[in-house]
């Protein structure tokens, strides 16, 4: 019995020695990687070595290489424009907006294009509001175009009659095929500099509140044109069988006091100096003043002809033509004024 159990032991011992040494066969691979770490140690020791200027040297160089490559793929025909997609256009021209986008990105090629110049380009051409440009790669330019509306007609000094949108950039002549407008603004700042655009504007804003005001009350077809010269002094020129007949509207009410005007040339119609009337005042707001091509007007009050027995018992008073100014003997009492 006591020699089975200490043979056991001794197996035991044996196996314990056995594993041991096993473990230590393998110690020769962990010198191993110990080796190739201290290798790598060493080289980075050695590159601490090399001189700055030469690293730097090497980082330029690299720089350049990768500048030259990008710049001849960029330039190389493959990014060359080819293909210009164009969406919004309607009334601009397609021929003037491919020459501009061939002009700026033909030299560049479609990867170097400046966009942001491309779209200012395209936007001081007509009827172009407003101009997104995007990539299509490798060689294509997709535009979005937003276009300029016809809103007012002006007649220039020189007689002629134009479109212009909103902002006052001015478009191109109006053509017979045009739907006519009820009347036309005058008095445009033709000269090329940024007050007068910012005047011209405001006139446009102006006729436009004016037209909306005056459909409203169905008087513009009996408007010819709305001179906007001094928007402080609005003066409309009537149409048809009116149409040398002038009224004077002042700065405020201009639609009420074109309807009062109105009336008071219909009624002034039915008398003898209707086809005398050159003008008629409004500008000191209810009082009416018609000017007769005589030299004469006739005030007109709140009240109507038939409540002052007509235009007859109206006052008379000598004044000058429309335009020319006053003198201080223009006032004569219509009694003055027959003898």
């Amino acid at each position: 019995m006591r020699e089975q159990v200490i043979s056991q032991k001794v197996g035991n011992r044996s196996g314990i020695a056995g594993k041991g040494r096993s473990s230590s066969a393998q110690r020769p691979a962990r010198r191993g990687r110990e080796t190739g770490v201290s290798v790598a140690v060493r080289l980075r020791n050695l590159l601490a070595y090399v001189p700055v200027a030469l690293k730097a040297g090497l980082l330029l160089v690299m720089a350049v290489l990768v500048f030259m490559g990008y710049r001849a793929a960029a330039s190389a025909s493959f990014f060359q424009v080819k293909n210009i997609e164009m969406r919004g256009v309607s009334r601009a021209s397609s021929e003037s907006i491919r020459a501009a986008i061939r002009q700026d990105v033909g030299e560049t090629g479609v990867w170097r294009a400046d966009l942001t110049a491309v779209s200012a380009r395209l936007e001081r051409l007509p009827w172009v509001r407003s101009a997104i440009v995007t990539r299509v790669l490798p060689n294509g330019i997709r535009v979005r175009i937003a276009e300029r509306e016809p809103r007012v007609v002006i007649r220039t000094s020189a007689g002629r009659f134009v479109w212009v949108d909103e902002d006052a950039v001015t478009l191109n002549e109006m053509v017979p095929a045009d739907q006519m407008p009820n009347f036309f603004l005058r008095g445009w700042n033709e000269d090329a500099t940024e007050a007068s655009r910012k005047e011209n504007k405001e006139r446009v804003q102006k006729f436009l509140e004016l037209q909306k005001d005056w459909d409203s009350l169905g008087l513009s077809e009996r408007v010819s044109e709305v001179n906007l010269m001094d928007t402080r002094d609005i003066r409309a020129q009537l149409a048809g069988d009116d149409s040398q007949i002038e009224v004077r509207l002042g700065a405020e009410e201009h639609g009420q006091r074109l309807k009062k005007a109105l009336s008071v040339l219909d009624s002034q119609r039915q008398t003898s100096r209707g086809p005398m009337i050159s003008y008629i005042d409004l500008t000191q707001g209810r009082r009416a003043i018609v000017g007769l091509t005589s030299g004469s007007h006739v005030t007109d009050g709140e009240s109507s002809p038939s409540e002052t027995g007509g235009a007859a018992n109206n006052e008379l008073v000598k004044t000058p033509p429309p335009g020319e100014p006053k003198t201080k003997n223009q006032t004569k009492k219509r009694d003055q004024k027959r003898t």
